[in-house]
């Protein structure tokens, strides 16, 4: 599975977003650009196994052990990465 995080106008300003969801507004494209690559870097950061209970959509409790090595592969899909330091208005 990859992870886009995507560089987009959003409220006013520059944004990224994974999927349907966004990040906060930030005031500048280069910003955010580089908040979408920091954000994608973190996600690839192993973490500790640990055991994990979660609830299937029937309302099943199902348990497992969660690897911390089980990383995405992610990128930054950004159509404007010429942009420098533009504010929108």
């Amino acid at each position: 599975m990859k992870i886009h995080y995507e560089v987009v106008e959003h409220d006013g300003g520059w944004a990224y977003k994974v999927g349907d969801v966004f990040s906060e507004t930030f005031p500048t494209h280069d910003a955010a650009h580089a908040a979408a690559k920091d954000a994608s870097m973190r996600q690839n950061l192993e973490g500790d196994t640990e055991g994990i209970l979660y609830q299937d959509a029937d309302g099943k409790w199902h348990g497992e052990v969660a690897s911390g090595r089980d990383r995405p592969e992610t990128d930054v899909v950004d159509e404007d990465e010429g942009v420098a330091e533009t504010k929108l208005p």
